[in-house]
């Protein structure tokens, strides 16, 4: 029978397939067969791998026996730069790896990221691989790096293999070299989270405070990387909590962006700055904000966070939130209360962007709030404020008691009122033109003044409500200022 090729995409016959499937099996049996009938032992697949290289990755001790007896290339490479005894040494398979040794197997070799056989079982964490490899090795450098800069020491922290972190600094290696990005070892134990090792490192003296090439600490590392315990441990043992990376970023700003908010609370009780601005000029509120993280909004008002800080678009939280349509955290920030004149770079309020964007709730929302403040400025003695306190909202009414009042509203609005007439109202019930503008923006059709009106109603219902107002009688006011005395002297139930 003809030795065909194995697949399309194979570069090994029949046969040579057969026998790298044999080694991975460790059919030592069927692969003296195909030996005898003259396979190639050293036959390379698509990905330049022989037979030994699967045997030693499996750890077959008998397979590897049998083909170095058969004069198996004991150094060939596979694409990878990976050669048996770099394989046996990544997958932690020690007495393929002392036969190798024995067989002659450069212990030299590092493969295409110029990592040795060291990197190799430290990646892993094969505690009893890597001490054959320091102790009974020739020629095995302790802290040699590869390509990155890393070294096994980097590989095993970086991976949470204590033991072998533990045996590297009991071998005395240098255990504060950086690699490329000028990354310690603790820096990427924090990064991934690996307690243990973070505190071993910290217990041997490694700089808390060390910065790689982009100005993060191990304390920045752990935040982003969410791992609270890491982070307790690294402020525990007294790091900078309001360090600032290259962009300025604090590891609060990482956790609003994270939305991680018992991580914000323990950096807050730590004492890092809530008001801290990154290089764009944004805080961690805004951040906040913008990745819709409510309850990390909710946790920097109750600190007491600047709610008017301009970021480098001059944009307040409350600018950001109306971009985007957050009515929670909107609802939020205005009962903390905020600047609602404030301007961005192209003069546009926040009431500007909300109507811009056609986010009507939103826009109704800042409408409510900067009429109520102006309402509560002029009635500082007002005997509602505990009332208000504790009722305070401007988000659409949906409440039972208020339903008849409301479809009061929307029949007059909708049957009644003529083109105009609202803004006549409006302007009765001062909304300024700004208010005005907002409401006006949205556009349905010619009949739209129904809509605007409609909204503005609510909106000045809502004012009512909140001062304990009678809406019948401020109704009938408004109506008679307009002119309007013919649905002034009407019930209420005319409207119904």
């Amino acid at each position: 029978m003809e030795d065909d090729l194995a697949s399309e995409e194979d570069t090994l016959l029949l046969s040579e397939k057969e026998l790298h499937d044999a080694a991975k099996r460790n059919d030592t049996r069927h692969m003296e067969e195909l030996i005898k009938r003259g396979v190639d032992v050293n036959a390379k697949n698509h990905i330049d791998r022989t037979a030994l290289h699967w045997a030693a990755g499996a750890g077959h001790e008998h397979a590897v026996r049998l083909l170095l007896d058969h004069d198996a290339l004991v150094d060939d490479e596979d694409i990878f730069g990976m050669s048996a005894l770099l394989l046996s040494a990544w997958f932690g398979h020690l007495r393929v790896l002392q036969m190798l040794v024995n067989a002659g197997a450069k212990i030299s070799r590092v493969n295409k990221n110029g990592r040795n056989l060291l990197h190799c079982a430290a990646q892993r964490g094969h505690l009893r691989a890597i001490e054959f490899i320091v102790e009974d090795l020739e020629d095995v450098r302790l802290d040699k790096k590869d390509k990155m800069d890393r070294t096994a020491f980097h590989l095993a922290a970086e991976n949470g293999h204590l033991d072998a972190v533990e045996f590297l600094i009991g071998c005395r290696c240098n255990f504060r070299i950086q690699d490329k990005e000028k990354n310690t070892a603790l820096h990427v134990a924090a990064k991934n989270g690996h307690t243990e090792v973070v505190q071993k490192l910290i217990e041997v003296g490694m700089n808390l405070e060390e910065k790689n090439v982009e100005g993060l600490t191990s304390l920045h590392f752990a935040v982003e990387g969410g791992h609270l315990d890491g982070v307790r441990l690294l402020l525990e043992a007294g790091c900078d909590v309001n360090a600032q990376t290259q962009k300025k970023m604090t590891g609060l700003h990482y956790a609003a962006m994270n939305g991680s908010e018992e991580m914000a609370r323990v950096l807050m009780e730590a004492g890092i700055q809530t008001d801290a601005l990154n290089y764009q000029n944004a805080s961690a509120m805004h951040i906040a904000v913008l990745h819709n993280h409510p309850a990390i909004v909710k946790l920097l008002i109750d600190a007491e966070c600047d709610l008017d800080i301009p970021d480098y678009r001059q944009q307040s939280p409350l600018h950001i939130a109306a971009e985007h349509g957050r009515q929670d955290i909107a609802e939020m920030v205005l009962i903390a209360g905020v600047n609602l004149k404030r301007t961005d770079k192209q003069g546009k309020t926040s009431l500007d962007i909300a109507a811009r964007g056609n986010h009507i709730n939103m826009a109704d929302m800042i409408i409510k709030a900067d009429r109520f403040y102006k309402w509560e400025k002029d009635n500082l003695n007002s005997d509602s404020d505990s009332w208000v306190a504790k009722h305070l909202t401007f988000k659409q009414d949906h409440r039972l008691e208020t339903q008849h009042i409301r479809s009061v509203l929307w029949r007059l609005a909708t049957k009644y009122l003529r083109p105009g007439e609202w803004k006549k109202l409006a302007h009765f019930w001062k909304f300024t033109e700004a208010h005005i503008r907002a409401i006006e923006h949205q556009w349905a059709g010619t009949k739209s003044y129904r809509e605007h009106g409609h909204r503005m109603l609510l909106i000045w219902l809502h004012g009512v409500v909140m001062a304990c107002e009678n809406p019948t009688k401020g109704l009938y006011e408004g109506l008679v200022g307009i002119g309007r005395q013919d649905l002034a002297g009407k019930k209420l139930t005319f409207f119904g």
